[in-house]
């Protein structure tokens, strides 16, 4: 059994946590699928940390990691704290690069300053910034520097990766070899299956019902020390479809695999 925990990514079912009630739903049917574990991202801008906090308890789901904008790290470190103290959650993250920086070298570069300082704020914290990745990080960039080399080469160890597996794949990356060069950088990673890889056309599908090694990978995620694997199924397109039908039937292949959930 692996040592890091699988969770559900609430992203995945977004369109259901615009309110409490629909994330309290939403909780309780992921948890009766198998997971313990989540990451609030996407839910209704209404709902406060304390209701986060009420909903995942009544569902017994933890809440480890978020998804929230990078402006508001910048802006309100106080608050981004305080909001992640009440919910338990010890991994503060963006789901993406704002773009303004993703064209040059020096964009990256800007962002790697910027994120090491709310990173290392966020370390004294005793919490830790994880940075999710896509597809468009692994392109060459006009000096002919790839830009997820220069945000890894450029930014403090405090910075830690998410590197999303699918998306790595489609950028064109040995995903393995990707995560072992992350180790000491990433406790967090993302997990969703490819069907379909011919840019822009791509697919996503249940773990377990696509063309990716998630047994190898599984493997290279324990040998670096990875603490939390969530499964996101942003836009999965098994027969059955649902969302909530996707994240189970990952969870139900990843558990018989030597997941802990």
């Amino acid at each position: 059994m692996t040592s890091y925990q699988v969770g559900a990514q609430m992203y995945s079912v977004r369109d259901r946590c615009q309110t409490y009630e629909g994330l309290l739903a939403a909780l309780k049917e992921l948890k009766a699928g198998g997971y313990n574990t989540c990451q609030i991202s996407g839910v209704g801008k209404d709902i406060s940390a304390e209701e986060i906090r009420r909903a995942c308890d009544l569902a017994e789901v933890t809440c480890t990691s978020t998804h929230i904008g990078f402006e508001e790290m910048e802006q309100d470190i106080e608050g981004v704290i305080r909001r992640h103290e009440i919910m338990g959650c010890k991994y503060p993250g963006i789901g993406g690069l704002p773009a303004q920086y993703r064209e040059s070298s020096e964009g990256y570069l800007e962002f790697a300053k910027r994120a090491t300082a709310v990173a290392e704020k966020l370390e004294k914290a005793g919490m830790h910034f994880i940075y999710h990745s896509h597809h468009f990080e692994f392109k060459r960039l006009p000096d002919g520097k790839v830009g997820y080399d220069v945000l890894v080469e450029n930014s403090s160890n405090a910075l830690q990766m998410e590197l999303d597996c699918f998306w790595a794949q489609v950028g064109g990356q040995n995903v393995l070899e990707t995560i072992r060069r992350l180790k000491g950088r990433m406790e967090v990673i993302h997990f969703k299956d490819l069907q379909i890889c011919d840019y822009p056309n791509i697919a996503m599908t249940s773990i377990g019902d696509g063309a990716m090694d998630y047994k190898a990978i599984m493997a290279a995620a324990e040998e670096i020390g990875v603490k939390y694997a969530y499964v996101e199924q942003d836009n999965a397109v098994d027969a059955e479809c649902g969302s909530v039908n996707c994240l189970v039937r990952s969870a139900q292949w990843l558990k018989a695999n030597g997941a802990r959930l």
